[in-house]
């Protein structure tokens, strides 16, 4: 088969790098070279199951190992330099930072050290056409406000520099309950830049009619089984006791009428009144009310979740209320885990924390949305180039 190479930037858990994995058409595939991440737990993640280079650390330091804070960093960086630079690449990809850009953030865009991250993708691409050629393809993903942020200034300066490294640049938000079977509702944009005259000639991916023919409809019936695929109902306050919310664990959020009565609060919850559908999603806002998501699927999943507080969309289940678990926020992104995809039990010799799984989670994009369109992207390399 013929394999086209591909080379991933943040990284992160490896959605990106997994949709790719799975993309397929009659005689072609792609190869993953490598993958950059810098974040350790992220990277425990990602070598649990890919056997791909993973080079760990500061993308910035990878590609200007100069910048090294002494010999011993240096160094280091020096061989992930080579690593990167070794051989050409045909996709470089990257789902790069977005809490610059986020509504979900404080929105500094390039005036957060994140929001500059894009810039190695810049770098990176213009070393590679020094050494050997450009990519190909880029496919590169973030929030959907990116394309709001600043006045519509950001994205066009992102826009615009990818346009001068000879890329013709073609953007469109897609929401994964509409293009999946994944019953979340996560607005991202998705970013494909072709340099190759022939591909731009075939690309309509994007068009209004190729995308409906990619577009489900769903029945509340479909999102109802389509939940059940990702949720665990058979877990128990037994098996699962700490993702319970219970009155003693959390005696303010079930606040009974005369309690409320008696006290000086502005509003009352009560997850066991207002919490009183199965195969529903909940969130409780800032510890003063409870809303159920509109869509009758799980809301975008955050990386906020592993941070603290209440940010983990809450279920009924048959014996109370709970929090989704690690793993179901994992599927709710399409990642196979127990059937091909595993998180990691142990970090350091310690118990891998839910937090940085949560967070991860969040931090993730959904596979089969990654697959569907980077499918779409191989039948127009294999064409052009079986001609």
């Amino acid at each position: 088969m013929k394999e086209y190479k591909v080379g991933s930037l943040f990284a992160g858990v490896g959605g990106i790098c997994l949709g790719f994995q799975n993309a397929k058409s009659e005689n072609a595939k792609y190869k993953l070279l490598w993958a950059n991440e810098i974040d350790e737990y992220a990277c425990a993640t990602y070598k649990n199951n890919f056997k791909h280079t993973l080079l760990q650390g500061d993308i910035k330091l990878v590609l200007h190992p100069e910048l090294a804070k002494d010999n011993e960093e240096k160094k280091y960086y020096e061989n992930l330099h080579e690593i990167i630079l070794k051989e050409p690449i045909d996709i470089l990809n990257g789902g790069f930072p977005c809490q610059a850009f986020s509504i979900a953030g404080e929105q500094k865009g390039f005036n957060d050290e994140r929001g500059n991250l894009f810039l190695n993708i810049i770098d990176l691409i213009n070393m590679l056409g020094e050494k050997f050629y450009k990519p190909r393809v880029l496919f590169l993903e973030n929030v959907k406000n990116l394309q709001a942020h600043d006045n519509g200034r950001t994205y066009k300066v992102i826009k615009q520099k990818l346009e001068e490294c000879g890329y013709k640049i073609f953007e469109k938000v897609l929401n994964t309950m509409e293009y999946s079977d994944l019953p979340q509702n996560r607005e991202r944009i998705y970013i494909i830049g072709l340099s190759n005259e022939e591909d731009i000639e075939l690309f309509n991916l994007y068009n209004k009619d190729v995308l409906s023919n990619l577009h489900n409809n769903k029945t509340s019936e479909d999102r109802v089984n389509d939940i059940k695929r990702v949720i665990n109902y058979d877990l128990t306050k037994e098996n699962a006791e700490k993702y319970y919310y219970t009155k003693t664990k959390y005696p303010n959020y079930f606040v009974s009428l005369d309690e409320f009565k008696n006290s000086d609060k502005e509003n009352r919850i009560n997850l066991d009144e207002q919490i009183d559908e199965m195969y529903q999603f909940y969130q409780c806002r800032r510890g003063m009310y409870v809303r159920k998501n509109k869509s009758g699927v799980c809301p975008t999943l955050t990386a906020n979740m592993g941070t603290g507080g209440h940010n983990v969309p809450l279920i009924k289940v048959s014996d109370g209320i709970r929090k989704l678990t690690p793993t179901e926020t994992f599927k709710l992104q399409g990642f196979p885990v127990g059937n091909g995809y595993n998180l990691p039990k142990e970090f350091k010799g310690k118990k891998y924390p839910d937090s940085q799984l949560y967070k991860q989670a969040g931090n993730a994009v959904s596979v089969p949305v990654i697959t569907i369109l980077s499918e779409e992207i191989l039948k127009i390399l294999e064409k052009n180039d079986n001609k």
